[in-house]
């Protein structure tokens, strides 16, 4: 998979019979429809997703990138609480494209949310050590 900021090749990465897309140039991270949900121990398959989808596209300067997976601009969205972090989302409900400096962030706060299930904190605990990529309060 090429990455849609760096446009070079991404790693897979395994983690809990999950395969994510990982830039080491840029560090971010694709996740496809529901691994989220998976790594969070969601109840419920691709809610980030719609819920996203659902909101609406947010206005920003930031250019708009292709998905890595269909090839049509990714819309703009947020996730998370203050501060929301903008994010990339495939309009076909694919996938999630987190960032470098966002995933740490993403983790943290959706970690501590009702909808992730018991084993978040550990997610967010890989996440931070694997990527490197701790949050701004950090």
């Amino acid at each position: 998979m090429i990455c849609p900021v760096c446009r070079q090749s991404m790693l897979d990465i395994e983690y809990n019979n999950i395969e994510l897309d990982y830039c080491e140039k840029c560090k971010g991270v694709w996740f496809d429809a529901g691994e989220l949900e998976v790594l969070l121990e969601s109840e419920k398959p691709d809610i980030f997703i719609r819920e996203m989808l659902e909101k609406g596209e947010v206005r920003c300067v930031e250019d708009k990138r292709k998905c890595p997976l269909c090839a049509q601009k990714m819309k703009k969205s947020t996730l998370g609480q203050e501060p929301e972090v903008l994010i990339d989302v495939c309009p076909r409900a694919e996938g999630i494209w987190l960032d470098g400096g966002e995933v740490g962030q993403i983790f943290k706060q959706l970690g501590k949310q009702p909808k992730a299930g018991p084993g978040a904190q550990k997610v967010v605990e890989f996440i931070e050590e694997m990527f490197k990529a701790k949050s701004k309060d950090n």
